[in-house]
């Protein structure tokens, strides 16, 4: 299928945005990149997702979609080469709520670098408790997925590359690389996956974004 039939409205530093593009490019998908202004978003971004006006939205043909989970689902299931999820209803539905928490958990992290006191103190305290479940989850696996990179593994991707970022930036700590020694050992098998290691967000401007939302923050919530 060409590139004119898949289109992928995107933010080079959005970390779920990323989970879509690694997918197809491990499924072999062509499709046209369109960069997206978060600061100042398109009439195409606004027409496509007019309830959350975010990316990523994947486009196929005539149809749109966005919430990268949603767009996941969609991608293994049209093209069937390289499957991302179990063909198990049930390791499949596990695999969901994993995902799910995988979200909730990036909101933690996220929260953690960005506030300050009692309120970040506890945001990263429920966070390190959600990484050490995870750790049991994934121990003795080289892959969520087993031996391939699939669902769980792009939907936690972002710990790989954006977590150090937020710890770095918030000087905190959410993954103890002796507490998650399994979680520590899969990153470096995912960030050494060709596909992955050459689809990678560009760190400086990584941390360039992340402190202009600080600011941005806390200008909005006067809390300088």
């Amino acid at each position: 299928m060409g590139s004119q039939d898949v289109k992928l409205l995107n933010f080079l530093l959005s970390p779920v945005g990323r989970r879509v593009e690694w997918a197809l490019k491990l499924k072999g998908v062509d499709y046209e990149y369109i960069e997206e202004d978060i600061f100042n978003k398109s009439n195409l971004l606004l027409e496509l997702n007019p309830v959350h006006k975010k990316v990523p939205v994947l486009v196929h043909g005539q149809k749109s979609m966005a919430e990268s989970l949603i767009i996941l689902e969609y991608i293994d299931e049209t093209w069937k080469q390289y499957p991302l999820l179990p063909h198990h209803p049930y390791q499949r539905a596990l695999a969901r709520f994993w995902a799910k928490l995988s979200d909730e958990l990036a909101l933690g992290a996220w929260r953690a670098m960005v506030r300050r006191g009692d309120e970040r103190e506890k945001v990263l305290k429920e966070a390190i408790e959600v990484m050490e479940k995870i750790e049991q989850l994934i121990k003795g696996n080289k892959f969520f997925g087993g031996n391939n990179i699939g669902y769980l593994d792009l939907a936690f991707g972002w710990i790989t590359c954006w977590l150090p970022v937020w710890e770095e930036i918030g000087s905190m700590q959410v993954l103890d690389p002796l507490k998650c020694p399994s979680i520590s050992s899969w990153k470096i098998h995912f960030l050494n996956h060709p596909i992955i290691k050459d689809n990678l967000p560009p760190r400086d401007q990584m941390i360039s974004y992340c402190h202009r939302r600080i600011e941005e923050f806390y200008s909005t919530h006067h809390a300088y």
